[in-house]
């Protein structure tokens, strides 16, 4: 179990699982979801929201692992682009770690 850092003075985290990280990996949900400007703002946390809600809507709710990770992470009344950007910096580290072994 990882926990991101959700606001920037620390008094908020999420709770991110290795099956959370494998979820996003299995749907490439941060693959193309952050703008030429590389900024991740509340607009990059909205277009993953939606492609999250599309993925579930085209699965019917049949899918745990996806569901999981909406409700505990990208929907977690604490996410805000901050939180995001750290979730996006800890998927970077997990891949890194998991492509050497």
């Amino acid at each position: 179990m990882y926990k991101i850092q959700a606001n920037a003075s620390g008094t908020r985290s999420i709770e991110v699982s290795e099956e959370h990280l494998e979820t996003l990996e299995h749907y490439a949900l941060l693959k193309d979801l952050v703008d030429s400007n590389g900024f991740i703002d509340e607009a990059v946390l909205d277009k993953l929201k939606l492609n999250v809600r599309s993925l579930l809507e085209s699965e019917q709710g049949n899918n745990k692992a996806l569901l999981d990770l909406c409700l505990d992470v990208v929907y977690n009344n604490n996410m805000k682009a901050f939180g995001l950007h750290q979730l996006v910096l800890l998927y970077i580290e997990w891949k890194e770690k998991k492509d050497c072994n």
